[in-house]
């Protein structure tokens, strides 16, 4: 199950109150004050981790409260600090405030830690209030509330390679034929409900990282379809990839494919259309794919991007189509 949107309520632990008290021991006249701090609430902390590729956990646990740290006692005894709460997070995920929409902090990174609620300092108990004048002090101080918020995480897929065309273009079968990735392939459209990353890896243990973006439809940037949904899964690709049905299965036209979806990119984030990209021509093994070739250089001749025809489901080409890549990709990164 894939999950890219969860909201969740964090609470942080209160402070442990401090401790008024004065120590009563035998042989010791007029002791004075003894009463402990108390121990810090537990904070709530989101990790990034490169195991979690979904917010799924957060769907089936919405609330998180960490505990409260102990109130101090005498003798100079401190309360204990609670322990902190982390939970685990895909990198890219980006922590909204739930009632203001205000970005509160975007978990672009590994091993990247955020408090996103602090828990509450200990009480200072009467040991702290001792003076040379206030000898036996009766104060004490609470301790803080933990901060408590409500957020919304929402994940964007952070890779190298993002592979964007219709639906049944052959994105999903190109995935395969390039990494270990497996997903779904069917002679059907909307096979693909979700990004799926794969990695593309080389002999001289270079990698690079490729996702295949569910098939956009005219409107998607209006929210047509899954809209959105995937869209913005597009957002932090260093390269694009426009997948084309140079074949025409579907009954479109590949040169008309490429510009509707540029516009969609457009119009869905202005610039994003403009990234490093190149054109993939699949689906040359098929009849009228040559001569729908010929038409689409032709259409696109006064643009710079590269064409590279191949054939995803047998496996030709590929290896030029993966050369161009990595060069690519190490000139953007």
């Amino acid at each position: 199950m894939f999950v890219d949107k969860a909201k969740i309520s964090v609470k942080a632990g209160d402070g442990g109150d401090g401790c008024c008290s004065f120590r009563r021991e035998k042989f010791v006249p007029r002791g004075g004050p003894s009463g402990g701090d108390g121990g810090h609430g537990g904070s709530i902390i989101l990790q990034t981790s490169p195991n979690e590729q979904s917010l799924v956990d957060l769907v089936f646990q919405r609330h998180y409260q960490a505990k409260s740290g102990e109130n101090g006692r005498g003798k100079d005894q401190y309360g204990k600090k609670a322990d902190n709460i982390t939970i685990p997070v895909p990198i890219g995920t980006v922590v909204k405030d739930a009632d203001t929409g205000e970005i509160i902090v975007d978990m672009d990174h590994a091993d990247m830690h955020f408090i996103i609620a602090a828990g509450g300092q200990g009480g200072r108990g009467n040991i702290h209030f001792s003076t040379s004048t206030n000898r036996a002090p009766r104060e004490c101080t609470p301790g803080d509330s933990g901060e408590e918020r409500k957020i919304e995480l929402e994940l964007k897929t952070i890779a190298d390679i993002g592979l964007v065309g219709y639906p049944n273009a052959g994105k999903s079968t190109l995935l395969r034929a390039v990494s270990h990735a497996r997903p779904k392939v069917a002679p059907y459209p909307f096979t693909t409900l979700h990004p799926v990353v794969g990695m593309v890896e080389f002999p001289d243990y270079y990698k690079m990282s490729m996702a295949d973006i569910p098939g956009l439809i005219e409107g998607a940037h209006d929210n047509i379809g899954l809209g959105h949904s995937f869209l913005k899964h597009i957002e932090r690709t260093h390269v694009l990839v426009y997948v084309l049905d140079t074949a025409g299965v579907d009954e479109r036209n590949p040169w008309e494919d490429f510009e509707h979806l540029q516009n969609e990119l457009e119009l869905y984030m202005k610039g994003l259309s403009s990234r490093p990209a190149i054109i993939v021509a699949n689906k040359m093994d098929l009849p009228q794919s040559q001569e729908n070739l010929a038409m689409l250089r032709e259409s696109l001749s006064s643009s710079c991007l590269e064409i590279i025809p191949v054939s995803a489901e047998k496996n030709e080409n590929i290896s030029a189509l993966v050369s161009k890549l990595r060069e690519m990709v190490e000139k953007y990164r």
